[in-house]
């Protein structure tokens, strides 16, 4: 059997996950859950799947989540440092789906314990790239992408010969606001930002759609997961959400991984690799989608995409400002605190204001996500 550990169990990706793992138990012992504050639903999962431990990372829930799991004999735990004792149980795969730059630390104690690591968690890739990428090599940890795109690459990438490839082609489905003027997009609300067309997302994520930075981040991100050069990655709208990455290849051939837009089906390819598993996800009919859009990205009404290859070209300690940065402007953008397009001035202002040596530790770049929080967060009381 497979030990599994979640970070993030409760969040869209850790849900997802939880549902294969209940459709063959026969597979997997779950040794830790962890969750930021959701309580009910950590401790419903973690009876469900018969976890070891479950973990909270509000500290203030311990009671509740001790009470929840009273007479179960699963372990309850709260806090920060709870959760990333949990990533070093030595599973020998631990899922990586906490939000945010707040999922570093888990990550990198449970690139330390060994074993194979999905990564879900795109912004700890972003904010410390060459210090997590060193961790996993010194670790000798296997990193696979769960994020569909890089998934979708991971499957149709030849790593033996990457001297091959000519450009690996990220697909985005455009957001919400793909069709929206500039004028029209000042007056998006939080609610309007989070209804996503195709995908079922957390609200974080699915703001990031909306703006496009999601698509810059899983530039940076892709950056890091695979051996081609900063100019060999690009971005192309795809608003089926059908075709989830290409590769193309010196030779003029492209291959394509395609499927529905379901995230269970990269968590399964993830789960079970390198063999695959059955999942219940609608199978691709073709004919019913009958045609398949692309169009090119536009960077002036999405200005994300061009402050995050901006970010990826300078390097150093820029990606990681730039996740800094934009997670303070969307959460003060679904507080109602800052209209949608200042999300990206906020970013810009951001990287205009703040130039720090390139990380060369954990510490060093919690020290400058920090610092940019700070910054950003001037920015934003400006606005208001």
């Amino acid at each position: 059997m497979k030990r599994i550990t979640i970070l993030g169990a409760t969040g869209s990706i850790g849900t997802s996950t939880l549902d294969l793992i209940e459709r063959n138990r026969d597979g997997f012992e779950v040794l830790a859950l962890t969750a930021n504050s959701d309580v009910d639903g950590l401790a419903a999962a973690a009876k469900r799947v018969g976890a070891k431990r479950a973990v909270v990372a509000d500290a203030t829930r311990y009671e509740a989540l001790k009470a929840a799991l009273a007479d179960t004999g699963i372990e309850a735990a709260a806090g920060a440092d709870a959760v990333c004792d949990a990533a070093r149980m030595g599973a020998d795969w631990t899922m990586a789906a906490i939000v945010g730059c707040a999922g570093l630390k888990p990550v990198m104690a449970a690139i330390e314990s060994g074993g194979t690591l999905a990564l879900a968690n795109k912004e700890a890739l972003v904010s410390a790239g060459e210090v997590m990428t060193r961790a996993v090599e010194a670790h000798g940890v296997t990193l696979l992408p769960v994020d569909s795109e890089h998934n979708a690459v991971f499957q149709c990438l030849d790593r033996t010969a990457p001297k091959g490839v000519a450009r690996i082609i990220l697909t985005a489905s455009g957001g919400p606001f793909r069709e929206r003027t500039l004028d029209e997009m000042r007056g998006i609300t939080p609610e309007q930002a989070v209804a996503h067309p195709n995908w079922s997302m957390g609200a974080k994520i699915s703001v990031d759609s909306a703006t496009m930075m999601n698509k810059g981040l899983e530039l940076i991100e892709a950056f890091h997961l695979f051996p081609v050069a900063a100019d060999q990655f690009d971005i192309i709208v795809h608003r089926q959400s059908v075709v989830h990455s290409m590769v193309e290849y010196i030779d003029g051939s492209v291959l394509a991984q395609m499927g529905s837009p379901d995230m269970r089906t990269p968590i399964a390819y993830a789960l079970a690799w390198p063999e695959r598993m059955e999942t219940p996800c609608e199978r691709l009919d073709l004919a019913k989608v009958a045609r398949l859009d692309f169009e090119a990205a536009d960077a002036v009404r999405f200005p994300a995409i061009g402050l995050a290859k901006e970010a990826l070209r300078a390097g150093g300690a820029r990606p990681a400002i730039l996740n800094a940065a934009n997670e303070v402007a969307v959460e003060a953008f679904l507080k109602g605190r800052v209209g949608f397009l200042e999300i990206a001035a906020i970013v810009a202002d951001t990287l205009g204001r703040y130039d720090p040596l390139a990380p060369d530790s954990l510490d060093a770049v919690l020290a400058i996500d920090a610092e940019a929080r700070r910054i950003a967060g001037e920015r934003v009381q400006a606005c208001v």
